[in-house]
């Protein structure tokens, strides 16, 4: 079953509580609340959690993928920029021998 990004493992939106949760597990950026650096080094941007349209929006990434056993455990979420959580998603997927799917692009 293909999850939309940003829901748990039955496929629901998480909870403001998740949400809040998973942003503080991120690495501050200054003495910035709103700002903070992902996983990858990406600044993403508290208030665009969700958004696809900006370069600083960011998505609730299960660190070992929910396909692969992961659990929706907090030690189990990040808080990734989203274009670097579609990136993972791909390069895994790579990874089990399926390829490079040539229908996504990640232009900047």
């Amino acid at each position: 079953m293909q999850r939309e990004p940003n829901t748990d493992a039955q496929g629901n939106a998480f909870s403001a509580d998740v949400v809040e949760a998973v942003w503080q597990k991120a690495r501050t950026l200054g003495i910035y609340e709103t700002l903070r650096v992902d996983a990858w080094g990406w600044t993403i941007v508290q208030q665009d959690f969700g958004n696809t349209q900006s370069r600083y929006g960011w998505e609730i990434d299960h660190i070992i993928p929910v396909e692969d056993g992961g659990s929706d455990d907090l030690s189990n979420l990040q808080a990734l920029q989203w274009e670097n959580n579609r990136r993972k998603e791909e390069i895994q997927h790579i990874a089990k021998g399926g390829g490079a799917d040539r229908s996504k692009s990640f232009k900047r």
